[in-house]
């Protein structure tokens, strides 16, 4: 295969957001339908209760189907005393005790946690093949290093996402978040990889340690291309230029969708590459009433899988994030239809009810920056997502910020947030380094109600 194609799959990346991938989703969507009614005992019974069968179309699924959430599969590990093997195999059309490979899963960080079941086929020809093609849309071939920064610990981002550099041909650097700065710069040291997968939040760390841990600046370490993930950032226009401008590298955000970015000098979203082996939908985040998928459309992501064994683990399943579509041609000529995250249906705050996510408040604060580092925290002394006013932001001044000029900084950060997000928080000014930092994914919010 020619290393200049623009795709890794020339067959059915050309083919993204067309009428022909519809045919092709709904003859895989009617082989899914009938392996999870035969083999799946939850949606044997659900799909008899809302009437679905293999010849159910998408559009009619979705109105049938209802949106499968954290809660519902809290019920299901509840059904089954806490077993999560046993409850995984209650939804997924293979046996869980038999037939899978290898179990990935969320951090469980806000109740049971949520499996990523892999078979072989899905971890090479379905997982691993819509990674193998965003990373070739980011430039990577076989002739590439890749220090993987992604935890290796459960997490999907960690193993199972190694196999799309290993389908390149490209040597795995498996360093892990779990090492620490200090082991990744060193280990960067030794290897000279050419590209780096981690959080934005590592990233930039990475880049304050450096000099410390390095005796030199992350420019240095010859990294050429940055595939960030696991946490808002990477599409974030001051963020991007740190990052960009700090290693010499071009940075790609990668999302938990099957997305990554383009190279166009201005972020355009997330290209979906996975078009063929999951179907993307949009729900209301209050009603779970499916919303029209067009051009602009903002809503709930839910995540319908076509192709695989266990991939994806419940059907018709919300990841929780709240996205916004964009169907039309993308200007760096790539196929795939376009996301942008605009924020956690979890981490969503109401102030004097405007609806404010995490995100938003990180743009305005990356914009300060040198006068600020970048770092905050969102202190909530109730809990969410309700917020009597005003929203109050630990913020960490930048080095050089004499003690006299801070009061002042205050008020112009809080006049940009009022015009950007229309609130106007207090701002608490800590000191440079005070707020801890992650080689994971970057803590948001100091909830101070939890230790009354």
């Amino acid at each position: 295969m020619k290393d200049d194609r623009p795709y890794w799959n020339m067959e059915m990346e050309p083919k993204f957001n067309t009428p022909e991938m519809r045919e092709i989703q709904e003859t895989k969507l009617r082989g899914k339908l009938k392996a999870l009614r035969e083999r799946a005992p939850y949606y044997t019974k659900l799909f008899k209760q809302c009437g679905v069968n293999e010849k159910t179309s998408f559009e009619e699924l979705r109105r049938a189907i209802p949106v499968f959430t954290k809660a519902d599969w809290r019920e299901i590990v509840k059904a089954h005393n806490g077993d999560i093997l046993e409850a995984m195999d209650q939804i997924i059309p293979v046996n869980a005790y038999e037939d899978l490979y290898l179990v990935a899963s969320t951090t469980g960080t806000t109740g049971e946690p949520e499996p990523y079941p892999f078979t072989q086929k899905d971890l090479w020809d379905v997982y691993g093949e819509a990674l193998a093609r965003y990373n070739w849309r980011a430039g990577l071939r076989s002739n590439d290093r890749m220090l993987h920064c992604f935890a290796l610990s459960m997490v999907i981002a960690g193993i199972p996402t190694l196999i799309g550099a290993f389908k390149l041909g490209c040597m795995v650097i498996p360093v892990g978040a779990e090492g620490g700065t200090e082991r990744i710069l060193k280990t960067a040291g030794y290897y000279k990889p050419t590209a780096l997968m981690g959080t934005p939040s590592l990233a930039l760390y990475l880049i304050e340690k450096a000099p410390e841990a390095l005796g030199a600046d992350v420019g240095k370490m010859g990294i050429k291309t940055i595939l960030c993930g696991g946490e808002p950032g990477a599409g974030l226009p001051e963020v991007r230029r740190r990052i960009e401008s700090a290693f010499g590298c071009k940075l790609f955000d990668v999302g938990g969708a099957l997305g990554i970015s383009c190279d166009h000098q201005e972020y355009q979203g997330l290209h979906q590459v996975g078009d063929d082996l999951m179907i993307l939908d949009l729900v209301d985040p209050d009603t779970k009433e499916p919303l029209p998928f067009e051009n602009g459309r903002k809503g709930e992501m839910v995540l319908t899988t076509i192709d695989g064994d266990a991939f994806g683990g419940a059907f018709r399943r919300s990841p929780g994030d709240i996205i916004q579509i964009f169907t039309d041609p993308c200007p760096c000529g790539r196929s795939g239809f376009r996301y942008k995250f605009v924020g956690r249906v979890d981490d969503m705050l109401k102030v004097k009810g405007v609806m404010v996510y995490p995100d938003m408040i990180r743009k305005v604060i990356e914009s300060f920056v040198p006068q600020v580092t970048g770092q905050f925290r969102i202190v909530l002394d109730e809990p969410p997502p309700r917020v009597v006013p005003p929203l109050k932001l630990k913020v960490e001044h930048g080095a050089d910020i004499p003690e006299n000029k801070l009061k002042g900084l205050a008020s112009e950060m809080a006049e940009a947030m009022s015009k950007d997000i229309k609130i106007r928080p207090e701002i608490i000014w800590v000191s440079p380094n005070e707020l801890e930092r992650s080689t994971y994914k970057g803590k948001v919010f100091e909830k101070t109600y939890e230790n009354k």
